[in-house]
């Protein structure tokens, strides 16, 4: 089982290795929205401080939410890529900058 919010992280870090690794290549990639459609089950703890979760459901482990109730989501993610400064303070757009490639507009 993964919760949703695990899974959206684990998206983040491959997609920041997947542009990391494009670094210098001569194929290069914009970032632009990703879509994600997953089932998930909602589920809620019984202690006074009841959380809410949802957790990605495949299509094997449906049965084991039977008392769940799940749900389609589809979600799209924008990548904005952003700098923090090093002094702290609010996010910024990243500036890209370097030498312009061949066929570049």
């Amino acid at each position: 089982m993964i919760e949703l919010s695990d899974m959206i992280r684990e998206l983040r870090g491959r997609l920041t290795t997947a542009l990391a690794d494009g670094a210098g290549e001569v194929i290069r990639f914009e970032a632009g929205p990703v879509e994600i459609e997953a089932t998930v089950a909602v589920t809620r703890e019984a202690d006074p401080n009841a959380k809410v979760r949802f957790w990605v459901v495949d299509a094997s482990t449906k049965g084991a939410y039977a008392n769940a109730q799940t749900q389609r989501v589809k979600l799209t993610l924008t990548l904005t890529p952003t700098t923090v400064p090093a002094a702290g303070g609010p996010p910024r757009p990243a500036v890209i900058a370097g030498d312009e490639a061949p066929d570049e507009r």
